[in-house]
């Protein structure tokens, strides 16, 4: 079953490539990452809006909303950054290297989330193989740019 999920995951990172260089190519025409990364996110919220009325989901109790920890509310600001830096990053340096970049900076945050078990994480500590895994992720950033 493990590898459903990592396929999955595989191919929401090849949306997040499709992505960035969505948005960079919409910064182009725009002239400002800033209103490409507004566009995309009002698609965002377009799309959430039309999955929300077809799958009619039951809404989470009020008491659910206020006990969430305030680091649970901070994905939405993170996926606007995230949307922002792909749309003025990926002209300057190519969808490749950005989203490698990208995948090294997941990896590093990742790292730590896992050996302090931050945010309800499975804690897991750093290992030598997590680290060389981690340091060749880092390589292989530096040699899709400059390779």
């Amino acid at each position: 079953m493990d590898m459903v999920w990592i396929v999955l995951a595989v191919g929401a990172g090849a949306c997040l490539a499709l992505q960035a260089s969505a948005n960079g190519s919409l910064r182009g025409n725009l002239a400002d990452p800033r209103y490409a990364a507004f566009f995309s996110i009002c698609g965002t919220i377009v799309t959430a809006i039309v999955v929300m009325l077809f799958l009619r989901p039951s809404p989470p109790s009020l008491n659910a909303i206020r006990s969430a920890p305030w680091w649970n509310w901070i994905g939405g600001p993170l996926g606007a950054l995230i949307v922002l830096a792909g749309a003025a990053l990926t002209p300057k340096l190519g969808a490749a290297a950005f989203i490698a970049a990208m995948v090294g900076g997941q990896l590093f945050c990742s790292l730590l989330l896992d050996h302090f078990g931050f945010m309800n994480v499975p804690q897991q500590g750093l290992t030598l193989g997590r680290l060389t895994g981690a340091m060749m992720v880092f390589a292989g950033v530096v040699l899709v740019k400059y390779w």
